[in-house]
């Protein structure tokens, strides 16, 4: 790619040199190898610096044959947006990926009032679908429904988008469910998700999120083994993301907490940490270090519990990570630190609990009972938060 695409007049060409690394970060990217993408991501985002500083003319080449546009340097701009914020999502760094998508929407804005291309608006979509997986990791979840309401609104306007993202709409959907605690309706949702994709690995995401939905609710024992034997991580993982198969060895940790089987869920655990360490997941580093400090915590090893908890990146999971700190602290004698942890949780909780109010007050909130056809844009206020908060804190 790059001796065809990447030499014009004996000089580089930086859009030849763009479309040579677009394969190398997907390449990475969509197998969930994290880590090994961040030098081509770095590579593209500076050539497409490069390119957007240059005229066209200064980009046209000799040879007639490379005046192929793969894409116009405005659309592949937000593209290279749209990469990097894929890469910042699933790697855990939240900032960053708000950081560009914001970038990413403005550009389509400016571009959207000139150029009606459909590209535009799926650009559009999988940013949305992004940004409202960061905003419910982050317990904005109130900002995630406006957005997933947009993204409805995106649907409406093209019923091509809708078939090929309807699936990724019940998806967030589902995941939005989980997070004001409807799991009924999360399972639902999960459930029509997976009858409208083919595609492993979305299909492999939704299941995991069902499992996780099944071993919170307690009660689904039979349907959680079957989704669990199609997701075995030690046994024909379906798909090769390095991601999903490390989240499928934490949400067998997480079961292996709930029903005390302690050492079994510290191999799950640490197997997840080992995958998240390699790749830089942070979001599941976070998350299996609290759930090992509440392991070591229950097994009355209360330093190590405390060692745990304070090794937690501050991103997505303070809430649980501060009611963790509380214990261990007071039980070695920390009381200074006990009390800032119990500061610390009783703010993250106040600050859940308006968001999760706020979230169930808004008219859109009654897209959650959506599960077949075109939703409606269009809603009733709801009286009031249907939705139970105690669980939640």
């Amino acid at each position: 790619m790059w001796d065809y695409h990447g030499k014009l007049a004996g000089k580089p060409n930086p859009e030849g040199v763009t479309q040579g690394f677009f394969p190398s970060a997907a390449g990475h990217t969509l197998p969930g190898c994290w880590a090994g993408v961040k030098p081509c991501l770095k590579q593209l985002q500076e050539c497409m610096q490069t390119i957007s500083t240059l005229q066209d003319d200064e980009i046209l080449p000799n040879n007639p044959a490379a005046l192929f546009h793969w894409l116009p340097k405005e659309h592949m701009c937000v593209l290279v947006y749209l990469v990097t914020v894929m890469h910042s999502m699933q790697a855990g760094y939240l900032k960053k990926a708000q950081k560009y998508t914001d970038k990413a929407l403005m550009q389509l804005e400016k571009l959207k009032m000139l150029d009606n291309s459909p590209i535009l608006s799926t650009f559009q979509v999988i940013l949305l679908e992004h940004i409202i997986m960061c905003r419910l990791v982050t317990g904005h979840k109130a900002t995630a429904l406006q957005e997933i309401s947009q993204f409805c609104q995106l649907c409406q306007q093209s019923p091509r988008l809708f078939t090929n993202h309807a699936a990724q709409l019940h998806t967030l959907l589902g995941l939005y469910c989980i997070s004001v605690n409807c799991m009924d309706i999360a399972e639902a949702q999960f459930t029509a998700a997976l009858q409208l994709t083919t595609h492993q690995e979305l299909w492999t995401f939704i299941v995991t999120n069902l499992a996780s939905v099944y071993i919170r609710e307690g009660n689904r024992h039979q349907e959680l083994y079957s989704l669990l034997e199609r997701i075995n991580p030690d046994h024909n993982f379906p798909v090769s993301s390095h991601c999903l198969r490390a989240a499928a060895f934490y949400i067998r940790g997480l079961l292996s907490f709930f029903q005390g089987r302690y050492n079994e869920a510290k191999r799950f655990l640490r197997e997840t940490l080992k995958m998240s360490n390699v790749e830089d997941l942070n979001w599941l580093t976070a998350c299996s270090l609290v759930l090992l400090g509440h392991i070591f915590f229950d097994l009355g090893n209360h330093r190590e519990s405390n060692n745990m908890a304070s090794k937690i990146p501050d991103m997505s999971v303070q809430l649980w990570s501060s009611a963790l700190l509380k214990d261990p602290n007071k039980a070695c004698g920390n009381t200074m630190e006990a009390h800032k942890a119990a500061q610390m949780h009783q703010n993250f909780s106040q600050q859940l609990l308006q968001d999760h109010i706020a979230a169930c007050s808004f008219p859109e909130h009654n897209l959650i009972s959506w599960t077949d056809s075109l939703p409606l844009v269009q809603f009733q206020p709801q009286n009031g938060p249907t939705t139970g908060l105690a669980s939640l804190l």
